[in-house]
């Protein structure tokens, strides 16, 4: 399959999909849809090991393209951007994330939904969804599971944007590596995955999952509705994002 936005490979059981919207990489709903086309394609595979998402460009991604939050375009982008994470979750194998760069937004929620995550020195991660008027729905699903209620409620309430090393320092990255050695560490990372069974990564994913006792999917449609049928049918929401398009500070009304 050829991709406009995305570059993908299979390769004795790894899957490589690769974020190519240079130089920021941010998701559009045309390069989700490709994403989506991609991994629904490999559902029935079996020889999968391991997935691995990664990007071209100076950034990893600096999120959902905010054009596609307004309006009619909301519950598309919503539907489109989730299906993302479902279908990760639906292929069921192991996932590493490789960031170089910033992953902000969409792009930090990506990248810190894989099941590991590699980043150089270089590498920021940060949710700055409030400071436009909303907020992630993927990172209030997860980040409360990896670094703890009180440092969820700081990182995505504030926006704050961390480096490479504070997000190693609370459990969001696994490893922190110089940009010159990124791919020898990556390569080392994917041959062990390559040394095992494909089923048995798969049962042992599934067996952890289940034993934090998370519903994701359950979970996430809660989250989706307080998005969709509350928050942006707020003011404040429509003037967050208005605003950052139009290059000047929001006039919060409150309501």
């Amino acid at each position: 399959m050829t991709f406009k936005h995305i570059q993908t490979e299979l390769k004795d059981g790894v899957v490589f999909i690769t974020l190519n919207r240079p130089p920021l990489n941010w998701l559009n709903l045309e390069m989700m849809g490709e994403f989506n086309a991609y991994l629904e394609s490999l559902m029935k595979e079996k020889s999968l090991k391991l997935l691995v998402i990664q990007a071209t460009g100076k950034a990893f991604s600096v999120g959902v393209e905010v054009a596609d939050h307004l309006g009619e375009m909301g519950p598309k982008m919503i539907e489109t951007f989730h299906k993302m994470f479902r279908l990760m979750d639906g292929l069921k194998v192991p996932s590493i994330g490789v960031v170089s760069g910033a992953a902000l937004g969409g792009g930090c929620e990506l990248a810190l939904y894989c099941d590991m995550v590699l980043a150089t020195e270089k590498a920021k991660f940060g949710q700055p969804e409030i400071q436009v008027g909303v907020f992630p729905p993927i990172a209030a699903l997860i980040f409360p599971r990896i670094v703890g209620r009180k440092k969820a409620m700081e990182l995505i309430l504030t926006g704050d944007t961390i480096g490479a090393q504070e997000a190693l320092a609370l459990g969001l990255v696994n490893r922190v590596v110089p940009e010159a050695s990124l791919q020898e560490e990556l390569n080392g990372l994917i041959e062990k995955f390559r040394k095992l069974s494909g089923i048995v990564l798969k049962l042992t994913k599934e067996a952890v999952l289940v034993g934090l006792n998370d519903d994701m999917d359950q979970g996430l449609k809660a989250i989706e509705r307080i998005y969709l049928d509350r928050l942006m049918k707020t003011d404040d929401a429509t003037e967050g994002l208005k605003a950052f398009l139009e290059k000047r500070k929001p006039t919060w009304k409150d309501q």
